[in-house]
């Protein structure tokens, strides 16, 4: 005998939604409409966000691809959910860093058009990001200003990327208050806050090119890029070994989305510390995972690496939504249904962080094969060499 209707989908709620009303929230518009597909994801993303990736002081590491600080989405969406305590590190492209400083100092982009002809644009010196424009001007002054700020004597050694985007956000800061500007630039809100930023790939942006220009000017200025992947592996190990939940973000995909999750491979895999991988993921791409990029790969293969705990996976979440859709409503639905958290400030502590971590990897790592709690054969380190 088959099971009755009402015991088949038991575990289902009935699709049978009300009309939208003209005053509707986008919170409650999310919870109310967005049922089935991507709409059904970005439900399932809002929920995770605020039921179980920001309660209990849990840590939330976000990592931004594309270009969202051009179109302002830093600050309509990452300010506002950075200074409710909602966004605890970042990990971001040197390129959204770099058009985040327009904003901080005051300079005008446009809402224009992806059809315009670029031949003409060049000719009259405007720069295009598909339906963005801004004219030329705005990369030689931002530029100028960076180079301006870099030759300060505090920019003279290697340092972190996480160091060098506080520096740099705290002149972002004092700018910003001499043109009277308030919340308009994620860097200076990051200097405000405490909250690290790291660029997984520091020479791909015009900071990078403007940091390695100033090299030929004998700047003593180098970023530390091990001391990035060690330190990014030290906030995710403070994390879960002071008994909080570890969250990633991922906005797109690429470089800064491997640079996030690969700090559970480092801690498990190269420096041999116990571990199971981050609680929660939260992804909004636009990638598929059959091409085999890192881009599109689904957290059920980030398991396989060690990147997110097992026991998570059902609570993973990947929408494949444009972020400049997801962002916004995810912002809304977060600061609608939760509380400001207390800032962490992760920077104020990065010192005794790095250190807590690097200690733990001096007394228990090894420099020979790791050994691991994984069900896998044990070989010598000579494996795959000829034996004679």
């Amino acid at each position: 005998m088959s099971k009755s209707p009402s015991k088949k989908f038991a575990a289902y709620p009935r699709l049978n939604p009300l009309g939208v009303g003209r005053d509707i929230s986008a919170a409650d518009l999310i919870d109310q409409t967005f049922l089935a597909y991507n709409g059904g994801r970005i439900r399932e993303a809002a929920r995770l966000l605020v039921e179980k990736m920001l309660p209990n002081n849990g840590y939330v590491g976000m990592s931004l691809t594309g270009a969202l600080t051009p179109a302002g989405l830093g600050k309509s969406c990452l300010i506002p959910l950075m200074k409710a305590g909602f966004v605890d590190w970042i990990v971001s492209t040197g390129a959204n860093l770099y058009h985040d400083l327009h904003y901080g100092l005051d300079m005008k982009l446009y809402a224009g058009s992806p059809f315009l002809n670029d031949v003409d644009l060049h000719r009259d010196g405007v720069i295009r990001i598909y339906d963005i424009l801004f004219d030329y001007n705005v990369l030689l002054d931002t530029d100028a200003f960076i180079r301006e700020v870099i030759k300060g004597p505090e920019f003279q050694r290697p340092m972190g990327t996480d160091e060098f985007h506080y520096l740099l956000g705290k002149y972002v800061y004092e700018r910003g208050l001499k043109l009277g500007l308030k919340d308009s630039s994620m860097l200076a809100t990051a200097y405000e806050c405490g909250i690290p930023i790291f660029t997984s790939s520091p020479g791909d942006s015009s900071i990078g090119m403007n940091v390695a220009a100033m090299s030929m000017r004998d700047s003593k200025l180098m970023f530390d890029v091990n001391r990035d992947v060690n330190q990014t592996a030290a906030i995710v190990y403070e994390a879960k070994s002071s008994k909080h939940k570890s969250s990633v973000f991922i906005l797109g995909g690429g470089s800064p989305k491997n640079f996030m999750l690969q700090t559970e491979p480092q801690i498990q895999e190269v420096m041999g510390i116990q571990e199971r991988g981050h609680d929660y993921f939260l992804q909004c791409t636009d990638a598929r995972p059959d091409t085999g990029g890192l881009s599109g790969a689904t957290p059920a293969e980030a398991v396989s690496w060690g990147k997110v705990d097992p026991d998570s996976l059902p609570d993973c979440v990947v929408a494949y939504v444009d972020s400049t859709l997801s962002l916004p409503l995810l912002t809304a639905y977060c600061l609608s249904r939760v509380k400001p958290r207390k800032l962490k400030r992760l920077f104020d502590n990065r010192k005794e962080t790095y250190k807590r971590v690097r200690d733990l990897y001096l007394k228990i790592g090894t420099v020979s094969k790791i050994k691991t709690s994984r069900k896998v054969a044990k070989r010598s380190s000579s494996v795959g060499l000829k034996q004679k």
